[in-house]
């Protein structure tokens, strides 16, 4: 069972560390010696999110980060045939399963956990089989989060997406659905994560209000931050927002 608060964990996303790696086809900059000083720096988990085309974290990648991370290695994707058999042969702490299509650009939308209740209680339940915790990405809508704990997830993971568009408008209207669902996972006894676009102006707001939100994970914004205060920096910057 959920307690009323929790200390939230920092998973740092090295998508975009491996696009510039890819980009020059060698291996500048380092990813699995970015992951160990990610780690060093404070971040309490690692998170990789592999595409079909490789365009940034390739599958070969995930045996080294699984041999080097000592805090929480988590895998996001869509659970095809060949995702799952990647995983299973890298078995990580968690896996994120996430309905992005193939040609999608970044995650912009969860599961309908209703509609897809079939498929995603097989996918579930051969990850538990191998003791991986099992996380869904999902729209902020608590029929979903209930629609989770029946197809067997431990958690869900919030997409923030449209609370970061909508947080300079009206941070109360936008945190509200939140709020509505982390309620319910409370309720239902399922974890709660989050992630997509927070960064250094939303997060503490976003952390504030849900007090037993269990991990973010955040590589986008806080790549982009690194490129101005280094990334030692900017990792501690993200945590002190979290510890406030």
């Amino acid at each position: 069972m959920i307690t009323s608060q929790v200390k939230t964990r920092l998973s740092v996303n090295l998508n975009k560390v491996a696009l510039i790696r890819n980009a020059r086809g060698g291996n500048l900059p380092d990813l699995i010696q970015v992951a160990r000083d990610c780690e060093e720096f404070g971040a309490e988990g690692i998170t990789v999110h592999p595409r079909p085309d490789e365009r940034h974290i390739r599958f070969s990648d995930l045996p080294d980060l699984l041999r080097v991370v000592t805090t929480e290695f988590n895998i996001e994707g869509n659970p095809t045939r060949h995702f799952l058999d990647e995983v299973f042969r890298s078995p990580p702490h968690q896996c994120t399963l996430v309905p992005d299509a193939p040609e999608a650009l970044t995650s912009d939308g969860g599961w309908d956990t209703h509609k897809h209740h079939d498929f995603l209680v097989d996918v579930v339940a051969s990850l538990k089989e191998r003791g991986i915790r099992v996380s869904l990405f999902i729209d902020p809508e608590p029929r979903h989060v209930e629609g989770a704990l029946r197809v067997g997830a431990d958690r869900v993971e919030l997409y923030t997406g449209r609370f970061a568009v909508d947080y300079p408008k009206s941070p109360a209207q936008a945190i509200a659905p939140h709020l509505a669902c982390s309620e319910e996972a409370v309720r239902l006894g399922i974890g709660l994560n989050a992630g997509h676009d927070l960064n250094l102006e939303n997060l503490a707001f976003y952390a504030r209000s849900i007090p037993h939100l269990e991990e973010v994970s955040i590589g986008h914004a806080l790549i982009c931050d690194a490129l101005y205060y280094g990334l030692a920096n900017t990792i501690r910057m993200y945590r002190r927002l979290l510890d406030r």
